[in-house]
């Protein structure tokens, strides 16, 4: 399973760098949604999931229809309503961005090693903690370079994507499986909370939450 968890992982990993270059939000959220399929997928093909349980086996259903349709077909549709196609004017522009997400590789392998020397860790699991810090700081820093708060809500994303893969390189370690399973508990948080986001400043705004009200939200 060995080349199957590699190849997950640097599509993961080039996901990132193409979510940092890109000003599209569309493509954004395409984007997001091949990760989800694809961080919803390493657990199966890393060493320990090779005898997955049928409880198991639902969950990561569970997970990609969560991460890899509900999220991201929510996502679209806001997209859709809004009428807004691009990112204007980012905090911090595209190159530089994705400049800062090779510096995300190179500091999260930094962080890998130090942790090995003090934990013998499996190649396996090496790889994974790479992705999966440079996918938590990557989804930070969209968070913070981004002014469109549909670019902030996907940079969250990126970050929960970041912490379910380190959740799974702790179950791994630690053998306790059923801690990556309250990754979904994480997804649903993030669905409330934007959904109440959303409802108090349209309710703040307008006096009013009906979502109509969000197309006069247009870019200049």
């Amino acid at each position: 399973m060995t080349y199957f968890s590699d190849a997950l992982f640097s599509l993961t990993i080039l996901s990132v760098l193409l979510s940092l270059g890109s000003n599209r939000l569309m493509t954004l959220v395409k984007i997001m949604a091949f990760q989800g399929i694809v961080v919803s997928l390493i657990p199966f093909f890393i060493e320990h999931h090779n005898e997955m349980t049928t409880g198991s086996i639902v969950f990561l259903q569970v997970m990609l229809l969560i991460k890899g349709l509900l999220i991201p077909g929510f996502m679209y549709a806001a997209v859709k309503k809004i009428k807004i196609q691009w990112e204007v004017e980012p905090i911090i522009g595209y190159h530089a961005s994705l400049f800062a997400g090779l510096i995300f590789i190179l500091v999260a392998a930094f962080i890998t090693d130090r942790l090995q020397i003090h934990i013998s860790l499996h190649e396996e699991y090496v790889h994974l903690l790479i992705t999966a810090f440079t996918t938590l700081a990557a989804g930070l820093f969209l968070l913070m370079a981004r002014r469109k708060a549909i670019t902030q809500v996907i940079g969250y994303l990126m970050m929960d994507n970041g912490i379910y893969l380190v959740g799974t390189a702790v179950a791994k370690e630690t053998h306790t499986q059923h801690v990556v399973e309250f990754g979904v508990l994480l997804d649903l948080l993030v669905c409330v909370m934007v959904m109440g986001i959303i409802l108090h400043n349209i309710n703040s705004s307008y006096d009013d939450v009906d979502t109509a009200l969000l197309a006069e939200l247009k870019d200049n």
